[in-house]
């Protein structure tokens, strides 16, 4: 053979293609650097963070929320254990497919092999397989469906084997939440931990987790104050929302590492931080009295044909709620739904629905006037039975003509026409600046959430007609709870304090935390406060001959001096937005002992049709005197000292 030395050409070609392949490897290599960096320095964070919430899980420790109670101790609101049954509906699959399994292999093993030929053969010695992977497949699903299907159908009825109450838990819903594709589902709440123990033992796969149940132990009674928590555990309505920090507490928390199937691997529980339990609170209110007001309340709907009513009992040294009640309150205990359709509801009127007080208002021109020296409780005033004031005219109730009345009279018969002569003696200014001192058109501050301030026109929007209505109390509006701190300002000697509704917190080391002081404002001095009380002694006077009895007789309370006023609000009707004569706001407001004060009373009727005692009449006096009775008897308040009758009208 000859030899052919290989030409340059051809030697050429081959270190182009050598070089090619080379610059395409290095090319190559080049971009699996690059997006190996990239991948490590731009998505290294996020997948390291994926990766390591895959392999960890976060556990809560739930703090227990805090107890409410009232004055005296009595539970209103307060937290017992119970447990939430839950599962991992993934990790449950694979542990019962796994479980089914090994039971038929098991079974097939110990079975006359001719007698199950059908669906297995031997594989090896006396071990014996299904004949295919399909097949095995299909028997192991039906198996773990069977299996699943009798769990969902078990727990309800072994809730209801406890006597617990299975309403909404439904054998269909459980079994959705079974067949779940996720790693987490709740499948019953509040359940009681002996039932739950049952259940797991029974059911390995499902879990019981630490469930707090909070009990309202007075079911309707006080809600309208205490709300509810929702079913996350976070204050939804009342006291729980307005103060649910002060009561949820902080919860604890851990961290463990997890297997690739979810199961927490043993020994790698850390950063533990430990839970620290909600403070308990002590409420300023009386559950007895509390009890007593709101039933009483809703027997004076009832018998009046009122749309609603509500009531408000402060201590009138301290401001402090005894009592806030509402009609129609809900009851946590039964079907809310249900409840809400028939009209009931957690709102809390007293302090979030405002209304035109009417002549209860009158108050305020007649402490402004005695602390302004404008007059005395024994003048005497040539009242006629009209007043003309910028345009707008404006007359009593009833027709008369020029009457007689004293400063005392005037109030105790309630003439909206004396009334605004002594007004007129006040000035807009100075009038207003009295509205102002006495809390109208300002929240009180009170611990309950949506307060609303109420409604006051601004002095620079007062128009020639807003003087002739504001000093008979019309054309504001203001809560019940606003009307109580009106009186409590007069019955502590002038002094207005900010109400209150927390008597004490405690945290959960037991240390009692220091509250802070409530705002105060005297409205007026102490003589002036004294002498406007006693000269509302007119309005509760009994005289059969009816020249110097008071608006309210119904409101006295024999042996006991009584002070107080009477209202009635013409409401805006919608329709025309003109004041109805027909529809109207009948209020009260009194101090009891007048002599002594202890206690102040607010009410308010929203459309009454009749008295609160089914008589004629529309005037919520007798409501207030029977509350009134109740805590004058109950804490054994002596009796007032013999007055001399008040002269209302001039002979």
């Amino acid at each position: 053979m000859t030899y052919r030395p290989k030409s340059s050409t051809q030697g050429g070609a081959r270190k182009r293609r050598v070089n090619m392949v080379t610059a395409i490897a290095l090319v190559i290599a080049g971009v699996l650097i690059i997006r190996l960096g990239w991948v490590q320095v731009v998505w290294g964070p996020e997948l390291s963070l994926n990766a390591s919430e895959q392999r960890t899980r976060v556990y809560v420790d739930p703090a227990r929320r805090g107890t409410i109670v009232d004055r005296e101790g009595n539970q209103m609101a307060y937290t017992m254990q119970a447990r939430s049954l839950t599962v991992s509906p993934n990790i449950m699959r694979e542990e019962l497919k796994t479980g089914t399994d090994l039971a038929l292999r098991l079974a097939a093993e110990e079975t006359d092999p001719e007698n199950v030929a059908s669906y297995v053969t031997i594989e090896e010695g006396n071990a014996y397989v299904f004949a295919s992977e399909e097949q095995r497949e299909t028997i192991l699903s039906d198996k773990v469906e069977e299996r699943i299907q009798s769990i969902a159908d078990r727990i309800p009825e072994i809730i209801k084997s406890h006597d617990q109450d299975v309403t909404g838990i439904s054998s269909d819903e459980i079994l959705d939440k079974l067949n779940a594709d996720s790693q987490y589902e709740v499948l019953v709440r509040n359940v009681d931990p002996d039932v739950a123990s049952e259940i797991t033992d029974e059911m390995p796969s499902v879990a019981a987790d630490h469930q707090d149940i909070r009990q309202y132990p007075n079911g309707a009674i006080g809600e309208n104050i205490i709300g509810r928590i929702s079913m996350d555990g976070e204050g939804q309505f009342g006291f729980e929302a307005s103060n649910d920090s002060l009561l949820a507490g902080n919860n604890g928390r851990s961290t463990q590492d997890m297997s690739i199937l979810g199961q927490a691997i043993p020994g790698t529980l850390r950063d533990q931080i430990p839970a620290i339990d909600g403070a308990s609170v002590e409420l300023t209110v009386d559950l007895d009295l509390q009890t007593y007001v709101q039933q009483a309340l809703e027997q004076a709907k009832a018998n009046s044909g009122a749309e609603n009513a509500s009531a408000v009992v402060l201590d009138a040294k301290t401001a402090e709620v005894l009592a806030m009640a509402n009609t129609d309150t809900i009851n946590p205990n039964e079907d809310t739904g249900k409840q809400i359709e028939q009209g009931k509801s957690f709102d809390n009127p007293s302090v979030t629905h405002p209304f035109e007080p009417g002549s209860v208002a009158k108050v305020i021109t007649a402490a402004g006037v005695i602390q302004e020296g404008l007059t005395t409780p024994d003048e005497v005033l040539q009242v006629p039975g009209s007043i003309e004031m910028a345009g707008v005219s404006v007359g009593d109730a009833w027709d008369h003509g020029v009457v007689p009345y004293t400063t005392a009279g005037i109030f105790g018969k309630s003439s909206n026409v004396g009334t605004l002569m002594l007004a007129q003696r006040l000035g807009e200014d100075k009038f207003a600046d009295y509205l102002e001192r006495f809390g109208v058109g300002q929240s009180t501050g009170i611990e309950l959430p949506s307060e609303s301030q109420g409604l006051l026109p601004a002095r620079e929007q007062w128009s020639g007609g807003t003087f002739a209505n504001l000093p008979i109390g019309q054309g504001m509006s203001i809560t019940t709870l606003q009307m109580a701190g009106i009186y409590q300002a007069l019955a502590n000697d002038g002094e207005r304090i900010e109400p209150r509704i927390i008597k004490s917190v405690t945290d959960s080391d037991g240390t009692v935390l220091e509250q802070p002081e409530p705002d105060k404002i005297q409205v007026v001095s102490a003589e002036a406060a004294r002498t406007t009380v006693d000269m509302f002694r007119s309005v509760t006077q009994v005289d059969p001959t009816g020249v110097q009895q008071g608006t309210a007789p119904d409101a006295s309370i024999e042996g006991y001096q009584i002070s107080g006023k009477t209202g009635t609000a013409q409401k805006v009707d919608p329709n025309t937005g003109a004041y109805s004569n027909s529809q109207y706001w009948i209020t009260f407001a009194g101090i009891a002992p007048a002599d002594d004060p202890r206690f102040v009373v607010a009410i308010m009727l929203d459309e009454p049709e009749r008295g609160v005692h089914g008589g004629g009449g529309q005037t919520a006096a007798p409501l207030f005197k029977d509350i009134a009775t109740w805590l004058l008897n109950r804490d054994n308040i002596p009796l007032s000292a013999a007055t001399e009758p008040i002269i209302l009208q001039a002979q």
